[in-house]
């Protein structure tokens, strides 16, 4: 065995022991007899990608792959490297080569899937899910990520199949069952009783066995009686729960709380740093899992926690359950109860939990007196433009939601509507519309329905500016049901798009029906389906109605409740204040 051979043998028992740093130092040292040399130079490209230097990992791996030739494995570390650097079109070909050198690499047809999930190529990233478990059928995430990509489609009972088929196999996995509890209210007919039922067996299994015996201390003496909330969240910036909370946390009152933020994800953007800008103390968390998180926030003190997440991604529940503080809220990230006993209050309003409804919340229902977020306009949001149909001669419905939330019921409505409209059109707009496939699959349904696929437009993704400007070409908005849209409906309404609804009973299903009522535009919210159709097709045969609303919508949501961020913070205030005072009177 030559020095080198022996060297590298050495480093690679480091590395493989999770001693990087010391495999690292041995990699350089060959690297410095010989800078050449392709088993070091491709292993310290790994080492790099392990530790997330992902440019340092493409040049040594691509410079090892000159020198010595591709394989699967250096293919697919590269990929990897390109991957995480979100250079999508470089890491599916590299994906693509592992796999022609290795039609069985499993790991390979995962990561090609996950790729191609990210960019909206759903059809494929299914096939690459499905040769991922026939080639590994105990593969947890295979089972997950498969499930994530048919529930994207619309297709929640066989993504539903797939969550069940991973939590056999790992039934101590919170993150499978938080996809399992998402996937639940999208399905046609689900019931509060049932979506509350799901949500406490998912503390059953991962919460209450978290909760700690300690109480955490509730008197604090030494901070002139400011209150110190913390917020737990990896979409504080350019996502639904920024644009919804950026406002209340801008406008909340220093002299009387304390704001820390536990920001957990790497990237910034410019909505990122307006958070950073009005936090008292700024916690990027990202590398700390649920146990460390917790004493983090036990040094900090926190008095009230807000979970920002609920089951959606990224989520930090197992650290809520933990119970880390003296009062925890869940609030804008998710559509319902968390089901964690630990969790104290959930943010809701009179339209999202009408009375006689907190029986299905496992958390004390804290009702704000208008809406329960508060909505922050992108300054870059182009102007409203005049009624598109005046200029098209022909009426143009849209909706901009995720096509998981469009169901085989959703595509019936709305094609009984566009066939009382014989002109009309329909544009759908949203990532995944890329998929040919997909769409085929979406038009084949409607033409079940005798819509003839001419008059439907498949527009994929886009910049959010452009996505905005694309609403002056749409007359109304088709809401989504049983999950409603939330954010995409404030962006209709401030283009000056009225958005047909039909609330149901599930908290998601009433995103929708709050945002219009704290605009003042009630005439659109349909008790039925029938119903539904019914204000569809009044607003497309009333155009003079149809451009008065359209050019008084942005005035009326800028000074409605619903983009009135100093009043939300006080409202939020006082409910803070109450908790907080109930919690005292019950030491």
């Amino acid at each position: 065995m030559t020095k080198h051979s022996n060297a590298l043998a050495i480093a690679i028992q480091y590395h493989q022991a999770g001693k990087l740093q010391s495999a690292g130092e041995i990699y350089k040292q060959v690297l410095q007899a010989n800078p050449n040399q392709p088993d070091a130079l491709y292993l310290f490209g790994v080492l790099a990608h392990d530790v997330g230097n992902e440019e340092i990992a493409i040049e040594f791996i691509r410079r090892a792959i000159q020198l010595k030739g591709d394989s699967a494995e250096a293919s697919y570390n590269l990929g990897g490297a390109y991957s995480n650097l979100k250079r999508n079109t470089e890491a599916i070909a590299c994906y693509r080569q592992a796999l022609t050198f290795n039609p069985s690499f499993a790991e390979a047809h995962f990561n090609l899937g996950n790729v191609l999930r990210r960019i909206g190529e759903l059809s494929e990233a299914t096939d690459c899910y499905q040769r991922t478990i026939g080639l590994k059928p105990d593969f947890v995430d295979g089972h997950v990520n498969l499930g994530l990509a048919l529930t994207s489609q619309g297709q929640h009972e066989q993504g539903i199949v797939s969550y069940f088929r991973a939590l056999a196999l790992a039934p101590g996995d919170a993150k499978v069952h938080s996809n399992l509890l998402m996937a639940l209210h999208c399905c046609t007919g689900m019931t509060l009783a049932t979506l509350s039922e799901a949500h406490a067996e998912f503390d059953r299994m991962h919460g209450a066995v978290l909760k700690s015996d300690d109480s955490p201390p509730v008197n604090r003496v030494d901070r002139e009686n400011r209150i110190r909330l913390g917020f737990v969240s990896a979409d504080l910036g350019q996502h639904p729960v920024g644009y919804f909370t950026i406002l209340a946390l801008e406008n909340i009152d220093p002299q009387s709380f304390e704001l820390f933020c536990y920001f957990d994800r790497i990237d910034n953007d410019e909505l990122t740093r307006r958070f950073r800008s009005c936090a008292t103390q700024w916690r990027d968390v990202v590398t700390l899992n649920d146990e460390q998180l917790v004493e983090q926030i036990k040094a900090d003190q926190i008095d009230i926690l807000f979970d920002l997440a609920g089951h959606t991604a990224n989520n930090r529940l197992l650290a809520f359950a933990r119970k880390p503080a003296a009062i925890q809220v869940t609030w804008a990230g998710y559509t319902g109860t968390t089901g964690l006993n630990a969790m104290d209050y959930l943010i809701a309003d009179r339209f999202h939990v009408p009375v006689g409804a907190e029986q299905y919340y496992q958390e004390r229902v804290m009702r704000m007196p208008d809406g329960y977020v508060c909505y922050d306009p992108p300054a870059y949001a182009p102007s409203v433009s005049s009624l598109p149909a005046l200029r098209h001669q022909y009426v143009t419905f849209g909706c901009f939601n995720n096509p998981g939330k469009i169901t085989a019921e959703t595509i019936r409505v709305w094609s009984d509507i566009l066939k009382r409209i014989p002109e009309s059109r329909l544009v759908l707009k949203y990532k995944g519309w890329n998929d040919r496939r997909f769409v085929q699959k979406v038009a084949d349904a409607f033409a079940v329905h005798e819509v003839d696929v001419k008059r439907l437009e498949f527009l994929g993704q886009s910049s959010h500016a452009d996505l905005l400007a694309e609403y002056n070409r749409i007359d109304v908005a088709l809401d989504t049901f049983p999950y409603s849209g939330g954010l995409t409906t404030c962006e209709a309404l401030w283009m000056g798009v009225p958005v047909v609804t039909c609330p149901g009973e599930t908290f998601a299903s009433r995103h929708s029906l709050s945002h219009l009522s704290n605009t003042g535009l009630t005439e659109t919210i349909a008790d039925c389906l029938d119903n539904y159709v019914e204000i569809a097709v009044s607003l497309a045969t009333n155009l003079p109605h149809l451009a008065e609303l359209r050019a008084s919508l942005r005035e009326r949501m800028a000074s409605s409740p619903l983009c009135d961020g100093r009043r939300f913070a006080t409202n939020l205030a006082i409910q803070v204040h109450e908790a907080w005072a109930r919690l005292h009177s019950n030491i």
